[in-house]
């Protein structure tokens, strides 16, 4: 008679030619049975055991100057809410992970990254954006500097940097040079015209 080692194929195939069920095939059959008992116990939860869904909340928020009741889904990011329900799209999505700056803008006058933060902890919040800064068909001076310096090229982190430069400047921290590019470090510039932003921060904090 032949030897048949019970864990090979030759086993299963002398199982079945005996008439039998092999030990791989009845493993088979309860695992696949196993299987479909979980997904049918799952599937015949009530929808009460299931995880809710987002509520949304009603927010307040005065934007340069206009104040908006939204009701938003309190997961939504500031600069979500800014973009897309406001539609200000000056203040721009970069690296969405709090990086690069260029979607800075100011809170109650203080200058935050909107990425990293919920529209709904700013219930009741002043903010101000790159288009609210403009008074009566004039540049604010940081603007009209950052022309006159040649700050900007591609333009695409401008919108952050200028915000960011008028909290350095409300903050006191424009004295200097080396001042400005150290609190102005969070902000980057791909295209390296960081020479044209200092000198635009350092002429418009001389004139503040």
């Amino acid at each position: 008679m032949k030897n048949v080692d019970p864990f090979t194929d030759d086993a299963d195939e002398t199982e079945q030619s005996r008439g039998g069920l092999s030990r791989r095939s009845i493993l088979l059959t309860a695992g696949g049975v196993a299987a479909l008992a979980a997904t049918s116990e799952v599937a015949a939860q009530p929808s009460s055991d299931r995880p809710p869904t987002a509520s949304t909340g009603r927010v307040r928020l005065t934007v340069n100057g206009k104040q908006h009741e939204l009701d938003l889904d309190p997961r939504r990011s500031l600069l979500d809410v800014l973009r897309e329900t406001l539609d200000l799209t000056g203040t721009k999505k970069g690296c969405n992970q709090g990086a690069c700056g260029a979607c800075t803008v100011l809170v109650n006058g203080r200058r935050i990254v909107s990425c990293l933060t919920l529209a709904a902890m700013h219930d009741g919040a002043e903010i101000k954006t790159i288009e609210g800064l403009e008074t009566n068909g004039e540049l604010h001076p940081l603007q009209t500097a950052f022309v006159e310096h040649d700050g900007l090229q591609c333009g695409f982190c401008t919108p952050g940097q200028i915000m960011s430069g008028i909290g350095c400047i409300a903050e006191g921290h424009a004295g200097t040079p080396d001042e400005i590019r150290f609190w102005m470090s969070g902000n980057i510039c791909r295209c390296g015209a960081y020479p044209g932003i200092v000198a635009a921060v350092a002429d418009a904090a001389k004139r503040a």
